[in-house]
């Protein structure tokens, strides 16, 4: 299986479905808007979960499944710097400035349910 599927909840799916597909290149592959909708980007399907999603159903203990967190997906870039530019730019919101590692930059921008992306650019 080369598709890997992750999982985030959203607080609405239209608006997940637009804010992935128009500024971060996903293709939209099933929508069933309220609850649930896939988007696709190479071999990542993102499984964009609402409210009335089987996915967002409480546990057993009572816990409600809810949107944010730090686990993220990873998003590879050209250029960080011209990438994070366009997307604020767009009014959308990060939660760091670029950081640079061993291994390369990246930056942590917020779905518009508060879900985190890392866009990411290798060390060169």
């Amino acid at each position: 299986m080369s598709t890997v599927s992750v999982r985030y909840l959203v607080d609405d799916v239209d608006t997940a479905i637009d804010f992935y597909t128009k500024h971060l290149g996903f293709t939209l592959e099933t929508d069933s808007s309220p609850a649930f909708a896939s988007v696709t980007l190479g071999n990542l399907r993102l499984l964009l979960s609402g409210k009335t999603s089987s996915g967002a159903r409480p546990m057993p203990d009572g816990r409600q499944p809810v949107p944010g967190g730090w686990n993220r997906v990873q998003v590879p870039v050209v250029d960080l710097n011209a990438e994070a530019a366009r997307l604020r730019a767009a009014g959308l919101r990060f939660r760091n400035d670029v950081v640079k590692g061993v291994g390369g930059s990246q930056i942590l921008l917020d779905d518009p349910s508060g879900n985190p992306i890392e866009l990411w650019q290798p060390a060169r």
